[in-house]
């Protein structure tokens, strides 16, 4: 899809430089891509804290019993979002 975007061209110069990528295209593609793992990232560290855990559970326990002697955990729910 073309899409016409008006970019600082000194940012994209610095950009193109310090990524080492030889067009402007490619170093807007390579912005994006960092810029979705990041908030990506940022979304799974939200989660710390929030996530239910057994403070007792003993994996080594359940690995000894073996694969498949016990019925598999529950999965935990995500936390509900606030509107």
């Amino acid at each position: 899809m073309a899409t016409n975007l008006a970019i600082d061209d000194s940012l994209l110069e610095q950009a193109r430089k310090v990524s080492g990528l030889r067009t402007k295209k490619a170093v807007v593609t390579h912005a994006l891509v960092e810029y979705i793992q990041k908030r990506q990232q940022n979304q799974v560290i939200e989660l710390f804290g929030s996530i239910d855990y057994d403070a007792h559970y003993d994996y080594k326990a359940q690995r000894k019993a073996g694969r498949g002697s016990s019925p598999p955990a529950a999965p935990l729910a995500a936390p509900e979002s606030s509107p």
